[in-house]
């Protein structure tokens, strides 16, 4: 890791933040929801975004691990109020479901 990306990473993880799905609504709508899977470093890959590693994004949304907010996953957001979090990286919001420590085992 570089100093420049270990300072971007270091930036990026002090502005992640704990957030409902209430609050990522208006966000939704405008299509700037990016979906982080749970097992991935949501500062890792809101890194990658920033540094516009097209390489990495692209495997990502291969894999699916990232991607837009698909309308069903909105609406089981709504249902079910997960503890989210997430990180700007303009124009896009990055989100992911928070996993609890009994679900990493």
């Amino acid at each position: 890791m570089t100093e420049q990306t270990s300072t971007l990473y270091a930036k990026l993880l002090g502005e992640t933040a704990a957030i409902t799905w209430q609050e990522l609504q208006p966000f939704f709508a405008r299509g700037a929801l990016l979906w982080v899977e749970g097992r991935q470093d949501l500062v890792a890959v809101a890194e990658a975004v920033a540094s516009d590693d097209q390489a990495k994004v692209a495997q990502w949304m291969a894999q699916g691990v990232l991607g837009k907010l698909e309308d069903s996953q909105a609406e089981s957001l709504q249902a079910r109020e997960p503890q989210l979090w997430a990180v700007v990286v303009a124009p896009w919001v990055l989100v992911q479901e928070r996993l609890s420590a009994v679900s990493l085992h």
